[in-house]
C-alpha cells in the first residue's frame, strides 16, 4: 500500500538509484509489515535550479546529496512504528548506497484506506 516518491539531484548512477528503492522497500517491510510485491516507487531527479532545501534547518547539516523521500501510506501505524521506519531507512541507506543520515529527509503522508485504487477502477481496500 505505500507509494514512495524519491527526489534527488541529477547525476547518480542507475545502481545508486536502484539501491535507494530497494533499501527503502526493505525498511518498510521490516517496520511497517509491508507485504511482498507491495512495491510502488518512483525517483525524480532535479537540476540545481529545481532542488532547494534548508542546508542547516533544525541544526542538521545537509549536503548536496540530500534525498527527499515522501511515503504515502494508510493511517494505521503507531508513532513507534513511524520512528522505527525513519531510523531503519537511514540505517539501510547509510549501509547501501552510502547516504549520510543527515541527508535523508522523510515525509510520511497518511491516508484513509478507501483513498486507494490499485487498478480496474476499484477501491480494493474500501
Amino acid at each position: 500500500m505505500p507509494m514512495t516518491r524519491i527526489s534527488l539531484k541529477r547525476g547518480k548512477t542507475p545502481d545508486y538509484k536502484r539501491s535507494l528503492m530497494e533499501q527503502i522497500y526493505l525498511a518498510m517491510r521490516d517496520t511497517f509489515n509491508v507485504p511482498e510485491e507491495d512495491r510502488f516507487m518512483t525517483i525524480t531527479e532535479h537540476d540545481d535550479a529545481q532542488f532547494d532545501f534548508g542546508a542547516d534547518y533544525l541544526g542538521i547539516h545537509r549536503s548536496e546529496d540530500l534525498i527527499m523521500i515522501q511515503i504515502t501510506a494508510n493511517n494505521t501505524r503507531t508513532t513507534e512504528q513511524k520512528k522505527a521506519l525513519y531510523a531503519k531507512i537511514a540505517e539501510r541507506l547509510a549501509a547501501d548506497p552510502g547516504v549520510r543520515s543527515e541527508d535523508v529527509l522523510i515525509s510520511l503522508v497518511e491516508v484513509q484506506k478507501e483513498n486507494w485504487s490499485f487498478g480496474n477502477g476499484e477501491a480494493q481496500y474500501a
